[in-house]
């Protein structure tokens, strides 16, 4: 079998914790370099077992063995390093958000499309198969009409002083973080998008990122959603669908990787409740669907036009939060694609 060669820009932890490993277990694809801005990276590739290791980004896009790129690095490096790879000749695995305004991810699609290259916003959690088995029983009609979707991504942050998510330079805050799941997430269950906005924060007085935001979005479907995001409570990472006859809950909605890959769908119409499990190995998904998506020059799972979507709908939270007022981000009665 052909196999993508993958290189990894910097040595970010869930570059080597979750994606070199998911790329070493993927069946289409085999690790070529990793790439840093220092000396330490080839301790770092020794340990990992990674035979080219690069003191620059530069020098690994320079290298005309690599097919593809995966980058981690921090949200205010995402467009240039895409660009930069795109220039090269490099397919893009960019980590999300995508881009930090919806402008800067409309350039950098544009770009990589004029490039003739693939790019992909990493929401891995997408492809775990709880998701698709999710929309089947909201098709079936068991649950009744869907009427909101409500979605919960948090964690407690104690190393505040040193976390690249508390700079706001850098793209830093929970919404960027983490609601940017439950925004794709709502967008992918009901294959629409929202019409109109409103968020609320509550921001960090010293360094100016959002700690802990809460967005509603209406769908011109009559589908409202409701998502809670924070650096400032316990784990949690889960949605619920509720319908006019019963309800959809997923616990491990976007790191079932946590509880071993396991996704669990607790469905509960009437009095009756039954719970499904469904196995996936998210981010092994990711690098094999990339990968495809390469070797046989198809789009991956996420089009570029849906990440500038999902950024138009951060952009809007972002505008609703500094505002106070709901933003409308579509017409009524527009069509949206």
């Amino acid at each position: 079998m052909k196999k993508v060669r993958w290189g990894v820009l910097s040595t970010a932890k869930i570059g080597l914790t979750q994606v070199i490993p998911a790329i070493e277990r993927a069946e289409n694809a085999e690790l070529a370099a990793i790439g840093s801005r220092s000396d330490k990276v080839h301790a770092i590739a020794e340990e990992h077992g990674i035979s080219t290791a690069y003191e620059s980004y530069e020098a690994l896009l320079a290298d005309s063995e690599i097919d593809a790129v995966y980058i981690p690095l921090p949200n205010h490096l995402h467009k240039e390093w895409t660009m930069k790879a795109a220039a090269a000749g490099k397919h893009v695995l960019c980590e999300k958000p995508a881009a930090l305004t919806a402008a800067e991810a409309e350039e950098m699609v544009g770009f990589c499309r004029s490039r003739n290259v693939k790019f992909v916003e990493a929401f891995m959690y997408q492809l775990h198969p709880q998701h698709s088995r999710v929309k089947e029983i909201m098709a079936s009609g068991e649950i009744g009409d869907i009427r909101l979707i409500q979605s919960s991504h948090s964690f407690y942050m104690a190393d505040r002083d040193t976390n690249i998510r508390m700079d706001k330079k850098m793209g830093g805050g929970s919404l960027y973080d983490l609601g940017c799941y439950s925004i794709q997430l709502s967008r992918h269950l009901t294959d629409a998008e929202p019409v109109e906005v409103q968020a609320f924060a509550e921001m960090d007085k010293t360094d100016g990122v959002d700690l802990t935001a809460h967005g509603w979005l209406r769908f011109e479907n009559g589908i409202r959603a409701l998502f809670d995001c924070s650096f400032d409570m316990v784990p949690r990472n889960e949605y619920e669908v509720i319908g006019t006859q019963g309800s959809i809950r997923v616990p491990h909605a976007f790191r079932p990787d946590l509880v071993g890959g396991v996704g669990t769908i607790i469905v509960k119409a009437g009095d009756v409740q039954r719970i499904e499990e469904v196995y996936g190995d998210s981010y092994r998904l990711e690098v094999e669907n990339f990968s495809s998506a390469v070797l046989e020059d198809r789009e991956p799972w996420i089009s570029g036009d849906s990440t500038i979507r999902n950024m138009r709908v951060l952009d809007a939270c972002y505008e609703s939060i500094s505002s106070g007022q709901r933003v409308q981000l579509y017409a009524e009665g527009s069509d949206v694609k």
